[in-house]
This record gives structure tokens, C-alpha cells and sequence, in this order.
């Protein structure tokens, strides 16, 4: 559905894009990731159609974003992070307007226009002004626009922004739902709506592709090895035994009652499960919990993009 090989885009003093290449499968739903700055909008609005690449290929659906971009511009729908909308206008004219200038007959418009409120939540709001909805109901508007010509492929900027959490998880939900009609590529900074929502993620820094694997898959590569303990002992002998295992790297202790909780780091790489529980058990101290803590796509997210300069091979891609 989407296919990108060595796309760069460069500004006055700056390669905003560099030698990025990924492709997007027909029905995926696909998380672009990126810190501020990273390109990722950049890279968005090359693939909608709204800025013109400085080198590399792009295409969407099989036709090229440059030389043919009104075929690959029907086939996205578009919802970038501040929705330009019309404050003036109800509802229903709005959403009836867009589909006209995407080129729906008025009886083909008028249907997608109740499909896609119904979609969004929006049923009811038909008559109201735009200007007087809140944030989340303008965003439900922004999002029934970009579905409204059912296009194959949905590119969705920030599509929870100022949501409450209810309606976070509906449209989290709506956009697993899409994923059976359409292919979705999702920018968002919450990472945890990645992990559920998401098949795969593309992490952008410093305007290249630092990762593109699956949520699990990624952070099972890019692990930290944790372990959390509860346990019954003095808290700098605890410690100071603990950092002398060659398995373990840090310490925090807390404590809770009569009871230190102990969360253990370990060196990349390492199993520090069998030393650390020989080492508890030979000290005779009471242990009431044990237990390997995963790693989460947000600290997989900050190893890759820490620092100013982007490392491509940090991660071995797999698209």
C-alpha cells in the first residue's frame, strides 16, 4: 500500500528527511514514532501529497505521490494533528462539502455522510456548528472527513489529541475496526495506544528509520532486564550485596512497611534470575515477591532516539 525507498527532503540548512526506505502492507496498522522534530510529519505530508520530495521514490497504492498524485491522493485519507476545519458551518454540511470536493455523487455523499457519523460518534451532532463542539468532537469531524471517500489507506496525525480517556479508547477501537477495510499508518505520542493498537512500528530520529518491527518483537530485541523484589532485610547490606552480584548493575530500594521493595537492573543481555534467587535464598531472608518486570515500548522508544545523531543499525529493521 505504501512504498518508500530513499526519501530525503531537505530545507535551507536543514536534511529534515534522510535516505529513509519502509513499506506499509495492505491492511496493516502501522505506528510511525519519532520525538519532535524527528521528520515524522514531514515524511506524512510527502505521502499525502502536500510537500514534493527532494530525492527518492513514494509511492501509495501503486502510484507515484510526484508524478501521478491526484491517483495516489484518492486513495488517503488524511487527518493531520490540527484539523483544519470550517467554525462556521453545521456538521453535516461540512462532511457533505468534503465528499462532493472528493468527488461523490450527492446520493453516494449522502450515504458515506451517515456511514461515517455513525462511525465517529458524531450521530446527533449533524446540525451543530462546528465552532461551538469541543476538542474531541471537532477531532471526531476531522477523523469522519479523512473516511468519508472510504479511501484505502488512512494516515492519522495525533487522531487522539485532546480526548478524554472514554473516547481515546473508542476511537482506539474504531481504528482496530478500520484495519479490516483499511490500512492505517497512526503518529502518536502515546506510546501505550501503540502498543495495543499497532502492528508494527516505524520509529523515526534525526530524520531516519531507527527501527520497523513488531510492538512485540521490538521490545523484546531492544530489552531491560529487570527484576522486582519484596523482601524482608537491612537495606544497605541489601544493596551493597546486591551491586557485588556481576549479574546486576543498579539498585533502588523502597520501602514498604516492614518490607523493602527492591527493583534490580541488569546488564543487557544477562538472565540475572538464577544468581539473584541462589543469592536470596542463601542469605535466609524472607522473600514475599519475585518477579522479571517487561520492558515497555516508551523505554525502547527513548533508547532509540536519546542523543542528537540518529543510528540506523542500532536496531535490525525487519519490514
Amino acid at each position: 500500500m505504501i512504498k518508500v525507498e530513499n526519501l530525503a527532503k531537505a530545507f535551507p540548512g536543514t536534511l529534515a528527511v534522510d535516505d529513509v526506505s519502509f513499506e506499509v502492507r495492505a491492511g496493516e496498522i502501522v505506528g510511525f514514532l519519532g520525538p519532535n522534530g524527528a521528520g515524522k510529519t514531514t515524511t506524512m505530508r510527502i505521502l499525502c501529497g502536500y510537500l514534493a520530495p527532494t530525492s527518492g521514490l513514494v509511492e501509495v497504492a501503486g502510484h507515484d505521490v510526484l508524478r501521478d498524485s491526484r491517483s495516489a491522493r484518492r486513495n488517503i485519507g488524511y487527518l493531520p494533528e490540527n484539523c483544519p476545519l470550517y467554525p462556521e458551518m453545521r456538521v453535516d454540511d461540512y462532511l457533505f462539502f468534503r465528499g462532493r470536493l472528493k468527488g461523490l455523487s450527492g446520493r453516494h455523499c449522502r450515504q458515506r455522510l451517515s456511514d461515517v457519523k455513525e462511525l465517529c460518534g458524531l450521530q446527533g451532532m449533524g446540525h451543530r456548528i462546528i465552532g461551538n463542539l469541543s476538542k474531541g468532537y471537532r477531532q471526531r469531524v476531522g477523523l469522519a472527513d479523512a473516511l468519508i471517500a472510504d479511501p484505502p489507506l488512512l494516515i492519522l496525525d495525533e487522531p487522539t489529541i485532546g480526548l478524554d480517556p472514554n473516547q481515546i479508547r473508542e476511537v482506539r477501537a474504531l481504528i482496530r475496526g478500520l484495519a479490516q477495510q483499511h490500512t492505517v499508518l497512526l503518529s502518536t505520542h502515546i506510546l501505550p495506544e501503540v502498543e495495543v493498537t499497532c502492528q508494527r512500528v516505524l520509529i523515526i530520529h534525526c530524520g531516519r528509520i531507527v527501527a520497523a518491527d513488531t510492538t512485540r518483537s521490538l521490545i523484546e530485541r531492544v530489552s531491560f532486564p529487570r527484576m522486582l523484589v519484596e523482601v524482608q532485610a537491612d537495606a544497605g547490606e541489601l544493596k551493597d550485596r546486591l551491586l557485588g552480584l556481576s549479574a546486576v548493575k543498579g539498585v533502588e530500594i523502597e520501602p514498604v512497611g516492614h518490607w523493602l521493595r527492591v527493583r534490580i537492573e541488569g546488564h543487557g543481555g544477562m538472565d540475572m534470575r538464577p544468581e539473584l534467587w541462589r543469592f536470596l535464598r542463601e542469605a535466609g531472608w524472607e522473600v514475599r515477591e519475585f518477579y522479571s518486570e517487561k520492558s515497555t515500548l516508551e523505554e525502547v522508544f527513548s533508547s532509540l532516539t536519546e542523543g542528537g545523531k540518529a543510528e540506523p543499525a542500532a536496531v535490525e529493521t525487519a519490514i
